[in-house]
């Protein structure tokens, strides 16, 4: 990674859904979380489409934020350019990166582009009609096999970049694009600046696209921690699937949550239960960065509406998880050791694969984590002692790795630095 991307390493990215956000679901109205997500450490705040939406085939009253209308404008649902430039700067002074949902792959029935150039979207060859977008009702695909079309996605793109001083994009349902064409999105994008692309993909199905995206979802992992959760899948099966991700190309981005996830899959409480706060845990620490949704910290326990206004239910108290989150991402962000690329050991307990133990290194520096995958008491000790004393990130109790009696509650975790 370039030395003017090596923010990335320690970076985590919470995903803004305004819509949802506030009652008012406007850009102005969501400025006011910034010094809340800040001193909850946030890095990175990635928003959900702010394009104009498709009211032609659009699902609910309110249509769908993927179902772009046009792809160089701000929709008035939102709030507009200008309301996004202020709130771009005023983030970048606060010190948090921005990246912006881009939707390459398919448009809205109503498009300005369909009537400017029907001719840059695919056509039923029989009919002549446009062609639904992997049979979604609202959507409809672009032609990638058009030069014309690719130029101006891309122009659009760049736009984005020039205009509102944005860092990078999370491109969605990216393996629905062939790979040439991020190819060269990214060649001409990064010559006006590097810029963070995180990959909606996972390395593990679709490595050749790492050579694009710095990062990339871990499906996988999300899919099979549910299953083995709800006692589906064997423990084995999970370490397995954590030595592929660590031989992957590019940077896993772990999540227990998002749009669609909530939405559609359910909480994270539905999907993991007691689970939950462990696999958090395990997302700020394990090799790569976390990812986040809108009220997570709330903690959100309901599913949010996707296609109506359902606002996300904050109260004048701080959230209940705001400490938890804080004292996981400043530790990754300040942290060598949990730089995304730093040195991860397993190590050997008494618990056996009961426990996932390990170990992060950068240098001198080391963190020490300590994850009971199962829902019951563990009595652990390490197989082999690490020297000196810890501190547990949560407590503040001190540990001698030499000494009994460290006790981890059914889906108990502890997070260990030096001191």
């Amino acid at each position: 990674m370039t030395p003017e991307k090596s923010w990335i390493l320690h970076t985590n990215v919470y995903e803004v859904n305004l819509r949802q956000y506030t009652h008012e679901g406007t850009i102005n109205a969501f400025r006011p979380h910034l010094a809340r997500l800040r001193d909850m450490g946030v890095e990175t705040l990635w928003f959900m489409p702010i394009t104009p939406i498709a009211q032609k085939e659009k699902k609910g009253s309110m249509g769908s934020y993927y179902a772009c209308s046009d792809y160089t404008a701000v929709s008035p649902e939102f709030g507009s350019l200008e309301d996004f430039r202020a709130l771009v700067e005023e983030a970048h002074g606060l010190g948090f990166r921005v990246i912006l949902d881009w939707v390459a792959n398919h448009t809205g029935w109503d498009h300005r582009w369909t009537w400017e150039h029907p001719e840059w979207f695919e056509r039923n060859g029989a009919t002549g009609d446009f062609v639904r977008a992997h049979g979604m009702d609202d959507i409809i695909e672009l032609d990638f096999n058009n030069p014309d079309m690719r130029r101006a996605l891309i122009d659009a793109m760049r736009w984005w970049v020039e205009e509102t001083g944005i860092d990078g994009f999370r491109c969605d349902l990216a393996f629905w694009v062939g790979l040439d064409f991020w190819v060269e999105a990214k060649a001409a994008l990064d010559a006006v600046r590097p810029l963070f692309w995180l990959g909606e993909l996972d390395p593990l199905t679709h490595p050749e696209y790492m050579q694009v995206f710095d990062a990339a979802y871990t499906w996988s992992w999300m899919h099979s921690a549910q299953e083995y959760y709800h006692g589906r899948t064997p423990l084995q099966d999970l370490y397995a699937l954590l030595e592929r991700y660590r031989t992957a190309p590019g940077l896993p981005a772990w999540f227990t949550a998002n749009h669609d996830e909530n939405s559609w899959n359910g909480t994270e409480f539905e999907k993991y239960g007691a689970a939950a706060p462990l696999l958090a845990v395990f997302s700020c620490t394990w090799p790569g960065i976390p990812l986040l949704y809108s009220g997570q910290e709330l903690p959100n326990e309901r599913r949010l509406q996707f296609f109506e206004k359902d606002p996300i239910g904050w109260t004048q108290e701080a959230p209940q998880f705001h400490r938890f989150y804080q004292l996981l991402l400043q530790l990754k962000s300040a942290h060598p050791a949990l730089a995304a690329d730093a040195g991860c050991t397993v190590l050997e307990t008494n618990a056996g694969k009961g426990v996932l133990a390990f170990l992060r290194q950068a240098g001198n520096d080391e963190v020490l984590v300590l994850l009971n995958l199962t829902g019951r008491l563990q009595d652990l000790a390490l197989a082999a002692p690490l020297t000196g004393a810890w501190r547990e990130l949560f407590n503040g109790a001190r540990w001698s790795t030499a000494e009994p009696g460290q006790l981890l509650p059914p889906w108990g975790f502890a997070v260990y630095t030096r001191g």
